[in-house]
């Protein structure tokens, strides 16, 4: 493989991830405590259980991603949708031990062990595909987060892509300028 190529979609997958991150975090940071563990129903699951789930999945799949199947011992996937902690600060804490592991993880890759087949429930994926399907995974999920923060907050919510009635005024900023290479979360990731 290419180290070229290599590079390019490590960093490619690299920058979404912390993309979606960042769209959790952004939704975090508007909402009171409260709307963290907000369910709509007992079917439904909050802010708080999702996180939960993310890092349990996190910490299943990134841990030892290179050389152990994805879907460790220590997991009890069932208990990720039971909430056993009470405040902000341990969500933010179990959010962002969740993120270290896939950034170790990924940082772990190179062009000598691209190649590798990597196993979830012993399936085995090449490395674009099971970082893909965590990547597809965590998007879903923090699509509900950020769907969650907007509901809690209704009028309140600072949107955290174009807001509603305002993309003709992006498109024309956009257009303003030449074409340049660029990655779409570039403008996102430095604010």
């Amino acid at each position: 493989m290419n180290t070229t190529i290599v590079e390019n979609y490590l960093s490619n997958v690299i920058k979404q991830f912390e993309y979606y991150k960042l769209l959790g975090e952004k939704t975090f940071d508007q909402l009171k405590d409260e709307a963290l563990f907000y369910q709509f129903n007992t079917e439904c699951n909050s802010i708080a259980i999702i996180v939960k789930h993310l890092w349990g999945n996190m910490k299943s799949r990134w841990t030892d991603f290179l050389t152990t199947d994805g879907e460790k011992d220590f997991r009890d996937r069932d208990t990720e949708f039971e909430l056993d902690f009470k405040t902000k600060e341990e969500l933010i804490n179990q959010w962002n031990e969740g993120w270290s592991i896939l950034f170790e993880a990924l940082d772990n890759i190179n062009e000598s062990n691209f190649n590798q087949i990597i196993y979830i429930r012993n399936q085995g994926h090449t490395i674009t595909e099971a970082i893909n399907r965590q990547l597809a995974h965590y998007s879903y999920h923090i699509g509900q987060i950020v769907y969650i923060g907007k509901m809690t907050k209704e009028k309140a919510w600072q949107s955290l892509s174009i807001p509603k009635g305002e993309s003709k005024t992006y498109n024309k900023t956009k257009f303003s300028k030449s074409k340049s290479k660029s990655h779409f979360t570039d403008e996102f990731l430095k604010e």
